[in-house]
């Protein structure tokens, strides 16, 4: 799996179950209409119970100068201590959303469905945000890349 490079997300969620978030690269469009992702979540994790109690996640997407925070999120750290390392703001479903990320999805989750040790979950797009980042971050063979999103001439 590590040679299938993906864009780096944190993916965030608050609610009546607290506050989390994990670093995923997991996760792709599914749909137009209605705008939906699609995120793995690992069903061991400290994130599970909290985002499907929660019902809610935004997808921060990351650019380049956010690999620490990518790996802070990466779990092993207390959830605090990850959120404290970041500038976030409220989305309209309350999920935290990052402020600098290249783009923020924020959803809800719609569906899940179990696949062995892992929970897909489809979020449907409800509000999104873009910031003025001109470059995406990969992760491809266990390092991050930046790759830029310039128009070829």
């Amino acid at each position: 799996m590590a040679r299938l490079g993906a864009a780096v997300n944190i993916v965030t969620t608050d609610g009546p179950a607290g506050r989390h978030g994990f670093t995923a690269s997991a996760v792709c469009s599914v749909t137009d209409q209605p705008p939906t992702l699609l995120v793995c979540l690992n069903k061991g994790s400290s994130a599970s119970a909290v985002v499907h109690a929660n019902g809610v996640i935004c997808v921060n997407t990351l650019a380049p100068g956010h690999e620490t925070l990518s790996n802070m999120f990466g779990g092993g750290k207390p959830v605090e201590e990850r959120f404290a390392a970041g500038e976030w703001r409220r989305s309209a479903t309350g999920a935290p959303m990052l402020v600098g990320a290249l783009t923020a999805f924020d959803c809800r989750i719609t569906r899940t469905v179990e696949v062995g040790t892992h929970d897909v979950l489809f979020c449907e797009v409800v509000g999104l945000a873009s910031g003025d980042a001109r470059e995406g971050l990969i992760y491809f063979s266990r390092r991050y890349h930046a790759i830029n999103g310039a128009s070829p001439e």
